[in-house]
């Protein structure tokens, strides 16, 4: 049977500088990052190894490379350092008076359309919790809330979220923007199906987008490829280019009212089912929340729906 590592051989020292090397390819770069001599930290990599009795990291000419070893190693390095850093910044809440820390992960419709006037309310009843908000792509929320970066979740519905406890949180209507002197804002009609929207050029989001995987897949079904034209990182900077006439966009229409009536867009609802759209509120299954954390996911779910 393997002996366990001795935590009194493993710093956090260390551990940094193995993250560092292993994010940067490079024990050069990895011990510049941590202001160590180059020396000194491949004797630290060195010793490293030898606590865990495993190799953890390829060295070749082309740089440093992660064993399979080396990934599982990566990864509880990072969750001591999550777990660290959530210590220092809860212990530094409760001295400054404030006592609770939670990290919200969102995706931009969340971010723009839900989220604001929810968390405005929460902070109002609990004055006393500071809510750490960042907006992400629905799959690295997935991602951030399986390995600990994230307390609590709201991304789309049709992200798998396997690992985590889900419940509905919102509804958002999915309708094309396009510019008033494109063709399709010449159509009549109160709805347009989305094969025909496909005859047109698009303006998407950047890929690992929740939304430009579900057109992406309603253009497969459809047996049209879907012609991006533009990618970009928002809906602003989509709402804009649409404007100029780029191509047409599928969008949240809540969360883009305001460019509509700024930049004079023409809207066009679709007619198929999947242009309703659920945003889901999740925790990692099993994970012991704080207490600012359950407080947080509680209102959420009591605000699911209004």
């Amino acid at each position: 049977m393997a002996s366990p590592i001795n935590p009194a051989r493993v710093d956090f020292v260390t551990l940094r500088l193995f993250c560092a090397v292993a994010q940067s390819g490079s024990i050069t770069k990895g011990a510049e990052a941590c202001h160590l001599a180059l020396s000194a930290a491949s004797r630290r990599l060195s010793d490293f190894e030898a606590a865990t009795g495993s190799k953890l990291l390829e060295r070749s000419s082309q740089g440093i490379a992660l064993t399979p070893a080396g990934h599982v190693a990566m990864q509880h390095a990072m969750r001591l350092f999550q777990g660290f850093e959530q210590f220092s910044n809860e212990l530094n809440d409760y001295s400054s008076g404030v006592r609770g820390h939670v990290r919200l992960w969102a995706n931009m419709s969340a971010l723009t359309e839900f989220l604001p006037s929810t968390l405005a309310a929460f902070l109002g009843q609990h004055p006393d919790i500071r809510v750490e908000v960042e907006e992400q792509l629905s799959g690295d929320i997935v991602r951030a809330l399986v390995d600990g970066l994230a307390d609590v979740g709201v991304f789309a519905e049709n992200t798998p979220a396997y690992g985590l406890d889900v419940a509905p949180f919102q509804t958002d209507e999915l309708v094309v923007l396009c510019a008033r002197q494109h063709p399709l804002a010449r159509t009549r009609a109160r709805q347009v199906d989305f094969k025909t929207c496909l005859a047109h050029e698009f303006v998407g989001l950047n890929r690992s987008s929740s939304l430009l995987e579900l057109t992406s897949r309603a253009a497969e079904q459809a047996g049209i490829p879907m012609r991006l034209r533009v990618q970009v990182r928002s809906f602003d900077a989509m709402c804009h280019m649409i404007a100029a006439n780029l191509g047409i966009g599928v969008v949240p229409l809540a969360a883009c009212k305001a460019q509509v009536t700024a930049l004079d867009l023409k809207v066009v609802r679709l007619k198929e089912a999947w242009a309703t759209r659920r945003l889901l509120m999740a925790t990692k299954t099993g994970a012991r929340l704080a207490p600012a954390a359950k407080l947080l996911a509680q209102h959420l779910l009591q605000q699911a729906g209004t």
